[in-house]
């Protein structure tokens, strides 16, 4: 990616409504290389897709846990069946395998206590689990989708004076 590109990227980012036209002229492009670099992005899998971003409180799950999880089994098996039964529950937003004194952390948004208790049963009914810890979210300060892009790589020999 060069610098347009990142450009493009980090729009994008901002606002995937922004029109071809808009795109274009803020990185400085006409509308057609600059579609054609969309289209790259998106073949190279840089840009996966393009969503509208919702209001948790407005849709009902307004209440977000960090459900930190110790498993007892770390074979594959193990982890492809769990992988697919967690990935399968709605609630669950985000989904990692964590190095440290964790395994797996998962983000969940539910409407309300209730709600994240029949999800905890049934987390911990699909299979055996070593430990789950469930911490609330109090407040949301802050909440983005958008990657920092560092700056363009420089050549390792720019910047060595001649002699």
């Amino acid at each position: 990616m060069d610098a347009i590109d990142r450009k493009i990227v980090a729009l994008l980012q901002e606002n995937a409504n922004l029109s071809l036209a808009q795109i274009a002229h803020r990185v400085g492009l006409s509308q057609s290389p600059c579609w054609k670099r969309i289209q790259r992005l998106e073949k190279a899998g840089v840009i996966l897709k393009r969503v509208a971003l919702v209001s948790p409180e407005a849709v009902g799950v307004g209440l977000t846990v960090f459900v930190s999880i110790e498993s007892g089994d770390h074979s594959t098996a193990w982890l492809s069946k769990f992988a697919q039964t967690v990935t399968a529950m709605p609630e669950v937003m985000e989904f990692h395998r964590m190095a440290g004194d964790i395994d797996y952390m998962l983000r969940v948004a539910v409407p309300n206590m209730q709600a994240y208790d029949a999800f905890y049963k049934r987390l911990i009914d699909t299979m055996p689990l070593k430990n789950v810890t469930s911490r609330f979210a109090m407040e949301r300060i802050k909440s983005t989708t958008a990657y920092p892009l560092p700056a363009e790589p420089r050549n390792p020999r720019e910047g060595r004076k001649k002699g």
